[in-house]
């Protein structure tokens, strides 16, 4: 795949607010991009000023080599799906998909091969007839993703589009569209708050703050590898752990001494020296906690703590241990039939265990989350709820 759709140092400000800040990436040919942030991030206006509903103030997009910054929102190959569907209540289902491709008085042999076409891809044959207020809400946003895609744009923009469904028809949604992308091929560029989607969907992720980007990259690497205070917070759970380097023991590793909780080790990639501050993001899931002391091993983390709360989940427990003067947040996966295991009990005193390669240094540092504005709880995560602002 090559670089196919293009943003190039783009600024886009309404009154006094920056809404997007010299932003530069590329969509490679056929990718399902996200842009992924918080109310008021940018990633909406980004998806505006590529459909052409807005101008940049500054910089250039460019479509396979063209530039298409000034080019009319109706010349540009593009198609939008809109969070709440946007289908006329009046036309049937068929009528919706087909409206594009009679706007373009195409012949009507090929408009009804394509509307069958569509209507098969999802699933809809037996509702064709039917109007927008006759089907639930996932048959509505299936039809509004077909009546998008049946003018064959070279791109499909989606902002928000399951925002609106419940739990469950969100869920399956998620692989309906997964599965419509790889059946047409087509690039899409995707707009979500919702970390569970993007992560769920895409090839590559950018994630957004600010009217920056902080990090692009597959949703492995965003999760596992995330660049910043801010990503590591916002793309699932996390603890921040803060601390000076003391030694290094061994190469490609380091000790690290952590107020209120003692000496870590922690794997060095960033190439830290002795004196040198660290942050470090430490998933919930990386951590065991047992009530019996794992055996001891030269690169595992082993601290003594006592369990303060415990939320059972079905599939997992969360546990909060304090541990010296910390509180630290983890998760125990269920693995075999629960009620077989010996139960981890509030106040009782527990081994909470990590490998040194499960943390990850970060290349900010976590105060910096506060003078952005940004203020996670210091065990957990900062994440994005409530409904989006259209920025």
């Amino acid at each position: 795949m090559n670089d196919f759709l293009e943003f190039k140092n783009v600024s886009k400000r309404f009154g006094t607010v920056q809404a997007v800040d010299n932003v530069s990436f590329s969509v490679k040919r056929g990718e399902f991009f996200s842009l992924l942030g918080p109310s008021g991030c940018g990633k909406t206006t980004l998806l505006r000023l590529m459909a052409g509903f807005e101008q940049p103030d500054n910089g250039s997009i460019l479509l396979d080599g063209q530039d298409i910054t000034q080019i009319p929102p109706n010349q540009r190959a593009v198609n939008t799906v809109f969070q709440n569907y946007a289908l006329f209540p009046h036309l049937t289902v068929r009528e919706n998909i087909a409206f594009g491709l009679r706007v373009a008085r195409r012949p009507r042999q090929e408009i009804d091969a394509a509307v069958t076409e569509m209507l098969k891809l999802i699933q809809m044959e037996d509702k064709a007839d039917q109007r927008p207020n006759q089907i639930s809400g996932g048959q509505k946003q299936r039809v509004a993703i077909v009546r998008a895609l049946i003018n064959r744009p070279r791109v499909l923009l989606l902002d928000e589009p399951l925002a609106a469904l419940d739990l469950k028809l969100r869920q399956r949604m998620l692989l309906e569209l997964d599965l419509i992308h790889d059946q047409v091929g087509i690039t899409f560029l995707y707009v979500t708050h919702d970390q569970g989607e993007a992560m769920s969907l895409s090839d590559r992720i950018a994630v957004m703050q600010g009217g920056k980007i902080e990090q692009i990259g597959i949703p492995a690497e965003v999760y596992e590898a995330p660049k910043t205070s801010f990503v590591a917070s916002f793309i699932g759970d996390t603890n921040f752990v803060d601390g000076t380097v003391t030694a290094l023991p061994m190469p490609n590793y380091c000790r690290v001494r952590v107020e209120g909780l003692g000496e870590i080790l922690c794997y060095n990639d960033k190439q830290k020296a002795v004196g040198d501050r660290v942050n470090l993001s430490l998933r919930p899931e990386k951590f065991h906690v047992t009530l019996e002391q794992p055996q001891e091993d030269a690169r595992l983390n082993v601290l003594r703590g006592k369990v303060e709360n415990i939320i059972y989940a079905g599939n997992h427990t969360r546990f909060w241990v304090h541990i010296g003067e910390r509180r630290i947040a983890t998760y125990h996966q269920h693995r075999r039939y629960h009620l077989d295991e010996k139960p981890i009990r509030w106040e009782d005193e527990v081994w909470v265990w990590w490998d040194a390669d499960s943390g990850y240094m970060l290349d900010d540092y976590a105060p910096l989350l506060e003078e952005r504005g940004i203020t996670p709880p210091p065990e957990t995560i900062h994440s994005a709820n409530g409904k989006e602002q259209r920025i």
